[in-house]
């Protein structure tokens, strides 16, 4: 890995440093773990709030222990929270919930992504806020929401993968296959954040605060849009189809000469003319009776596969793409995640910082929408409980009390 990353930019990035933030003086708590929450208040963090994440005296968020993969750190953890602060608290210690409840009335949101029915045992939810808090947005996040048959099911990544139908168009025709990474927590978490926008927004016009109720299920069925309206009033859903588009062809992954793959895609009969005369230099194609339109090609894919395979097979990668190129076929490389570390064209934009952590500075990619206006936060990830004193001192508690809080193991 050759990351080259910088704690800041030169021109334009450089005159956005000391520039607000669009969150800059909003307070998140959130009682977070593993993915679907903690990507959500990240990007809470990027844009200026400030997250105090509360976490289990002595455990902390469970992700923490997913691997060892960052320097000692978890791949995870690492991923989803940095620019945090960590705050231990047992919850069910009656100190703990008076701290908490402190804490509530100087927030702005509060996210939570417990087990089903955990926050609202703790008194935690809107209904029993918001008298106190008015102002206060909660969002809950679940696996199946709130009612329904499901709403106590416990929910994790790869069960909403397959209980959305995800599953059954991904992998190939003889067994399905799971996305490679936490895509329904991603959607959740997504969805969750730009709800939180929305709500902080709407309160600005109304002065009071709502509640948030998203689901990891409906996250995902909103993202199957596409395979769902295929499927619609009980045709065949599409069929799987590894790495290759399910319904469109010449559309996905082939092998060239050196060894490697080359990612292609067409999308209408001018490149497939283009295509043919370009990159397959056998014009006489586009003409051929079996492949006149993309559903006889879909139709005649093993015969166009060989074909393609074929001519590729004289060449290089580098050769194939320079003939794409020529032809303006999109394509791209099928690259791994050293390829990805070291990728040009995320160099060449200057997309990576140095984080700082417990195990000391850690690559990370800024986030993917950049802003004329401001410089997106990039801090430390938080060690377990590194800012409980430093918080609960805010709240007015003295040094003899927080070691108390420390020695009866309420933080």
């Amino acid at each position: 890995m050759t990351i080259t990353s910088s704690p800041s930019q030169s021109g334009d990035a450089a005159t956005r440093a000391g520039a607000p933030r669009p969150l800059d003086g909003i307070t998140v708590v959130s009682l977070e773990h593993a993915i679907a929450a903690p990507f959500c208040t990240r990007q809470l963090a990027d844009m200026g709030a400030r997250v105090i994440k509360v976490e289990r005296p002595g455990v902390g968020d469970f992700a923490r222990g997913y691997d060892e993969r960052v320097k000692g750190l978890a791949s995870h953890f690492v991923w989803t929270n940095r620019s945090k602060e960590s705050l231990t608290l047992d919850l069910k210690h009656p100190d703990a919930a008076v701290i908490l409840g402190q804490l509530l009335g100087q927030a702005d949101v509060l996210v939570q992504n417990l087990a089903p029915g955990a926050a609202a045992r703790l008194g935690l939810s809107y209904d029993a806020l918001r008298e106190a808090h008015p102002r206060l947005i909660v969002c809950d996040i679940s696996g199946y929401g709130e009612g329904g048959p499901y709403q106590d099911k416990k929910a994790y990544d790869l069960l909403i993968q397959s209980e959305s139908g995800f599953l059954s168009v991904t992998g190939n025709p003889d067994s399905p296959a799971k996305a490679g990474c936490s895509i329904s927590d991603i959607a959740a978490g997504m969805y969750a954040y730009s709800s939180i926008l929305s709500a902080l927004m709407l309160r600005e016009r109304t002065g009071v605060g709502s509640r948030l109720d998203v689901s990891m299920l409906e996250s995902m069925v909103e993202w199957m849009g596409f395979p769902l309206y295929y499927a619609f009033d009980g045709a065949a859903p599409p069929p799987r189809a590894g790495a290759s588009h399910a319904t469109i062809y010449p559309y996905g992954p082939f092998p060239v000469g050196d060894g490697s793959e080359v990612m292609l895609g067409l999308q209408n009969e001018r490149e497939w003319a283009a295509f043919c005369r370009t990159v397959l230099q056998q014009p006489e194609l586009a003409e051929d009776g079996r492949f006149a339109s993309n559903t006889l090609r879909v139709k005649n894919k093993e015969a166009l596969r060989v074909l393609i395979v074929t001519t590729f097979a004289s060449l290089s990668r580098s050769q194939v793409i320079d003939r794409l190129e020529a032809a303006s076929i999109a394509n791209a490389g099928v690259n791994t995640m050293h390829d990805v570390w070291n990728h040009p064209q995320l160099a060449q934009r200057d997309r990576w910082r140095q984080v700082d952590s417990a195990a000391g500075p850690i690559p990370a990619l800024i986030p993917p929408a950049t802003s004329s206006a401001f410089e997106a936060r990039m801090d430390a990830i938080p060690a377990l409980g590194e800012n409980s004193r430093h918080i609960l001192a805010e709240l007015g508690y003295t040094d003899a009390q927080i070691s108390i809080f420390s020695d009866e193991g309420v933080i």
